[in-house]
């Protein structure tokens, strides 16, 4: 009877989330001997004095960085050498699903049951190193990215197996350290959830950058191709100081901005990508293709109906040169605010969080009014002032970009939801 009790004592401490230390001993007569058959013998029949347990609180932040991970498609697994009862205890408390289960538990799985079921447990309790290079094999045969923390010369192999190792700063051995890829320097487990959104933050930052430089070089070719096919501006709508002022000047500052917008506020609560996904995916090539097309069809329709449109201009051969050149200069203002989100509206708060790509895209504007109505600069860059009705045309037609882009936009948020 006395077992069972000191036994459901142990399991109603667990149970609570504490971790037990029991503490027995005898009394000897003699010196302790020093023979192992003895020395285990000695060992045997011991008198129970106390159970203790042990309080090990997760941090209070925890939970609220197991829950953003989850939202971001995220599974975490709980695998440690606590009993099974306060590991679940605990999972619970930090909100892990899944289910529970013991190192012995996984010997009696081959390798095939184990990578069907690996994705489903929640919690491994008394797990051997052994066990732990298995799960994370069996994760990664299921198609995982695999990270696995660790502190103990035992998390070695499996930080080492996993694609991405991370070690404790802190509490962590130097064989855990040498084995990871990565060293926690707090211990903290948020902090990997705030690395995790930063480094999507910074891939979203790359692929603004891109798709706004590549639909800019795309819109440029099919100006051009366009031109010359149809000898509009004898093949060269723009003269080669305006192609290096908008490569430079108009594309430089505003890309570079993007590099430090901020990350979408939805962001963890998007599902990770394929690690075989290429920077552009056929959806964002197409929206490439579509867009350079669009400000190229508007280019050289404000160049070849310039003259028809403003009669009492026409007598100006630079009137339609400058006016494309200015419109397409507006193309690429309002197509920075596009490319800021893939799905979000450019009418939302979110639009004004970046300072920089506001300043970047005031300058661009201030520098095109100088080139354009500045004699010291129109002979220098061969253009010529516009009048109110002109600067309004090029920037209506440039921002036709932007319109469509948001019909799009709409229509992707209406499928979502």
């Amino acid at each position: 009877m006395a077992r069972e009790e000191v036994e459901e004592s142990i399991r109603a401490m667990a149970a609570d989330g504490l971790r037990t230390l029991m503490i027995a001993g005898r009394r000897l007569d003699g010196s302790l001997p020093t023979d192992s058959d003895e020395l285990r013998a000695a060992t045997a029949n011991l008198t129970v004095y106390a159970v203790v347990g042990i309080v090990d609180p997760p941090r209070a932040e925890a939970a609220e960085a197991i829950a953003t991970a989850r939202a971001a498609g995220i599974a975490v697994h709980m695998i440690t050498g606590d009993h099974l009862v306060t590991a679940s205890s605990i999972a619970a408390q930090l909100g892990i699903p899944g289910e529970a289960a013991a190192g012995t538990e996984l010997d009696d799985l081959d390798d095939n049951e184990l990578n069907r079921r690996a994705t489903g447990f929640g919690v491994l309790a008394r797990v051997a190193p052994e066990h732990k290079i298995r799960v994370v094999k069996a994760l990664q045969q299921d198609g995982n990215i695999v990270a696995m923390t660790g502190d103990g010369v035992n998390d070695a192999p499996a930080l080492k197996q996993a694609d991405i190792g991370i070690a404790m700063g802190i509490t962590g051995s130097d064989v855990s350290k040498g084995a990871a890829k990565m060293i926690l320097t707090d211990d903290n487990f948020a902090t990997i959830i705030s690395a995790i959104q930063e480094g999507r933050g910074i891939y979203a930052n790359i692929i603004k950058f891109v798709k706004f430089q590549l639909t800019t070089a795309w819109g440029f070719v099919l100006i051009f191709l366009t031109a010359g096919v149809f000898g509009l501006a004898g093949g060269a709508p723009f003269t080669a100081l305006q192609i290096l002022w908008v490569n430079i000047i108009m594309d430089g500052p505003p890309a570079l901005a993007l590099g430090v917008d901020p990350a979408e506020p939805d962001i963890m609560k998007q599902k990770p990508r394929p690690a075989d996904e290429p920077l552009l995916t056929r959806g964002r090539l197409l929206r490439i293709l579509g867009l350079g097309l669009v400000m190229a069809a508007g280019t050289i329709t404000v160049l070849a109906l310039a003259p028809a449109l403003f009669p009492e201009s026409s007598n100006d051969p630079l009137l339609g040169t400058t006016l494309a050149f200015t419109t397409f200069v507006f193309f690429q203002v309002f197509n920075l605010l596009n490319v800021r989100s893939e799905s979000g509206s450019v009418f939302s708060l979110q639009t004004f969080t970046n300072r920089s790509i506001w300043v970047a895209l005031l300058a661009v504007v201030i520098l095109q009014i100088l080139v354009v109505n500045l004699d010291m600069l129109q002979g220098f860059f061969d253009t010529t002032a516009l009048s109110s009705a002109q600067w309004g045309l090029a920037l209506l037609t440039g921002s036709s970009v932007l319109w469509v882009e948001e019909i799009r936009k709409a229509i992707v948020r209406s499928r979502r939801r």
